[in-house]
């Protein structure tokens, strides 16, 4: 019998941070940087749920503020990045790049991704990928700790993995990332229709995500870098692919 795909919910906290609720079983579930524990606890008890673990990808406050009431209230387990250990709550199960342990029916694997900070992971259970703010969808996250290298070298890592259909990102910023892609591709004909599907779930509070390979490979200006003509479109013919990575990420700080 082959194994099921994780139903997965999403948790709006403050204005675009994503929590994602995964369902281990009929009555537990995991949760993915918890920046705040009063809306996590709601959908638990509406669902009539318990809490086995919380995932941390990074430090920052948006995404463990409220990891240690929801540990203390659900008794839950604490998984992050043993690199960052100083920079989050206390962890209970400390992982490190290629790290596997079991959530209910599958094998979460765990992929160090620098880049957005020096300890970044995301976290691969079944077909879905919780990447955090190292890829979001159409944008990859700011470069607060790392260099272009280094993200360049994350992205590389997660499109090499087998079997994700789905991609979890921590924050909403589909919209935004749109109109910076279309800034540096006006005449995308993809693009524009992507638009009319986009503004189609905003207009109704639907959430954009979760993404997938195919949209991102096609769409996601950090991995356009590897197309020729979106190349000298950006005018950075001949140049390594890193520098024009680079050069797209310092274009996005500055849109």
């Amino acid at each position: 019998m082959s194994t099921p795909m994780p139903v997965i919910h999403p948790i709006l906290v403050g204005k675009d941070n994503y929590v994602w609720l995964l369902e281990t079983s009929a009555s537990e579930a995991v949760v993915f940087d918890p920046g705040d524990s009063a809306p996590v606890a709601q959908v638990l008890q509406r669902r009539g749920l318990g809490l086995s673990h919380i995932l941390i990808t990074h430090h920052h406050h948006d995404h463990i503020d409220g990891v240690a009431a929801l540990a203390r209230e659900y008794h839950a387990r604490v998984v992050g990045h043993v690199q960052d250990a100083n920079r989050l709550p206390p962890l209970d199960l400390p992982v490190e790049d290629g790290d596997t342990f079991p959530l209910g029916p599958w094998q979460c694997a765990v992929v160090a991704t620098p880049g957005h900070t020096s300890g970044h992971v995301v976290y691969h259970i079944g077909d879905a990928l919780f990447t955090g703010d190292t890829l979001f969808s159409l944008g990859c996250g700011r470069l607060f700790e790392g260099t272009p290298a280094m993200m360049w070298h994350s992205l590389q890592r997660l499109r090499s993995l087998s079997g994700v259909t789905r991609i979890y990102p921590a924050h909403e910023y589909t919209l935004a990332n749109l109109g910076f892609a279309l800034g540096l591709e006006p005449e995308n004909r993809e693009l524009l229709l992507l638009r009319q599907w986009i503004f189609a779930q905003t207009d109704q509070g639907r959430p954009t995500l979760p993404t997938t390979w195919e949209r991102e490979r096609r769409h996601n200006p950090f991995f356009r870098v590897e197309d020729p003509e979106f190349v000298r479109l950006i005018a950075q013919d001949g140049k390594p692919t890193v520098d024009v990575f680079a050069h797209v990420r310092t274009l996005r700080n500055h849109y």
